[in-house]
């Protein structure tokens, strides 16, 4: 080939990408199922036009997201989405692993909180425990396990380490001899956003209602 030789491409017409809707994109070749391929010269992005597996699709995560806060169950989402149940679960971990820790702010007033739920069967009782910074009303810190110090502990470390001002919970007895006298306090109304949190919580997620057919199969899901 000689130097004055130059390179082409062959862009699409009317393509755009998905990701960055510019319309710089050339055809890249065909998939396994024969299906033209398209690269955005773009951001880099590599796509098909028609998805036959819909779980390919760029918004899929967005949506698992929205039907989850709309309250929309495991096989709900997955009916409208038009997927399988496994990938579904699968989805929402790898979403789950995105999630960043949140920021802690020292010498705030927190509430602390227990929800209950069941995995399998209703004997199989597993707790939810969470922290609730008062004025901001947002989670700090949570874990999930049975009602035991050691999973109330691992929410309550992360409060002394930040040198929580006061921490309001229920009359649960654990907390009388896990969090020191001058922090803890019981007093009437002190837990009322996170009670509120937790009714909000039972709305959006039917896994967490107190009557419900749908559980979890695993602690990890």
């Amino acid at each position: 080939m000689s130097k004055n030789a130059t390179s082409c491409s062959r862009f699409s017409d009317g393509m755009s990408c998905p990701r960055c809707r510019e319309k710089k994109v050339s055809k890249n070749g065909t998939t396994k199922n024969k299906k033209q391929q398209y690269y955005c010269k773009n951001c880099g992005k590599r796509f098909i036009e028609n998805y036959t597996y819909m779980a390919y699709k760029s918004d899929v995560n967005k949506n698992v997201i929205q039907f989850t806060k709309e309250g929309l169950g495991i096989r709900s989402t997955a009916r409208i989405l038009k997927i399988s149940n496994t990938t579904l679960l699968k989805r929402i971990v790898s979403i789950a692993k995105t999630i960043n820790q949140p920021f802690i702010s020292k010498g705030k007033t927190y509430e602390v909180d227990e929800m209950c739920t069941y995995i399998r069967h209703k004997r199989i009782f597993i707790w939810l425990v969470y922290a609730l910074e008062k004025n901001s009303k947002n989670v700090v810190s949570f874990n999930v396990g049975k009602r035991t110090n050691k999973t109330l502990n691992r929410v309550l470390d992360t409060l002394k380490l930040s040198e929580a001002k006061k921490i309001f919970t229920d009359r649960l007895k654990n907390y009388r001899y896990l969090i020191d006298d001058k922090l803890h306090s019981v007093k009437r109304f002190g837990t009322n956003h996170i009670e509120r949190k937790n009714l909000t919580l039972r709305t959006h997620l039917k896994k967490l209602n107190r009557r419900t057919i749908c559980f979890s199969k695993s602690l990890k899901f």
